[in-house]
């Protein structure tokens, strides 16, 4: 078991890792955001990246989704625990708040979102994003360090990097949406084709701008939040990881088995020798 912790604004590396590591790779799909660093945390075998680079570099649409996924299957990943910055779209998610989201509405446009595609196509079950087990495990984590939580949740995931408008943000409120970010989507998506354990650590930083009594939100009173956040968001993390069991009674871990439409010998052989980490179990590449 390793557990992959994809971080995001404000969280750039990981307190209390032993063994440290510094891991690139070159992936099929690019260079991922920045080389992983991989050892031990409590005990558990972990491989951290910072979602948007070194110095806060990528914006969300800029991020190699897919190599970083790629990257984490690779390393021996099992699991992938993203946190990331939101938008509060209800009134009793303030600043400061912790949600550990359980479905995803997606608002982005210029993405890929998947590995399949290049002679191979394939649909896995996406009712459900979050691994049922992770999440219990991140909540119970939450409650023990004394974080006011929100469990349960709709993470809107929109293109950005602007912030978004008004009317935006009140349409997203009526459809019930709980908090507004840029990358956890496709991190979500990528991960249950790549069979990974997905859970999110959503950090609330403000209102969003549908909030009439707040002024508009400004990257400082964002990160400023944020930075109070940190660490919270590490002792929950510090916690959930030394709960987590060996075993994975979910879904999680045959999420494309049944999913694979094309015939294998109509594969290119190229394509399976890119996905050999998601498809090798289930097609040999050679």
């Amino acid at each position: 078991m390793m557990i992959g912790i994809i971080g995001g604004s404000g969280l750039y590396n990981l307190d209390g890792m032993e063994d440290l590591r510094e891991v690139t790779l070159t992936t099929p799909f690019g260079n991922p955001s920045g080389p992983y660093t991989t050892g031990r945390l409590h005990g558990r075998p972990v491989a951290f990246l910072a979602r948007h680079g070194a110095g806060h570099r990528l914006t969300p649409s800029e991020i190699p989704y897919k190599a970083n996924i790629w990257g984490l299957k690779k390393l021996g990943a099992t699991h992938l625990i993203a946190i990331s910055a939101v938008g509060s779209l209800k009134e009793s998610i303030e600043p400061g708040h912790i949600v550990f989201p359980d479905q995803f509405i997606d608002r982005t446009r210029l993405r890929d979102s998947t590995f399949f595609g290049r002679g191979v196509v394939a649909h896995v079950q996406f009712g459900d994003p979050v691994c049922p087990h992770l999440f219990k495990q991140l909540v119970s984590a939450g409650k023990q360090v004394g974080a006011v939580c929100h469990p349960g949740g709709t993470y809107l995931c929109m293109e950005g990097p602007a912030f978004s408008t008004r009317a935006e943000s009140n349409l997203y409120r009526s459809w019930g949406a709980s908090v507004i970010g840029m990358t956890n989507l496709q991190e979500a998506k990528l991960a249950r084709e790549a069979e990974l354990c997905f859970g999110t650590i959503a950090l609330s930083t403000d209102y969003d701008c549908w909030h009439e009594s707040n002024e508009q939100v400004t990257i400082e009173a964002v990160l400023e939040v944020m930075r109070k956040n940190v660490e919270t968001a590490k002792r929950i993390l510090a916690v959930a990881i030394a709960g987590l069991g060996e075993d994975r009674p979910c879904p999680c871990p045959s999420a494309v088995k049944n999913a694979i439409v094309t015939p294998p010998d109509r594969i290119p052989r190229e394509t399976l020798r890119d996905l050999e980490p998601i498809l090798g179990k289930y097609i040999p590449s050679v």
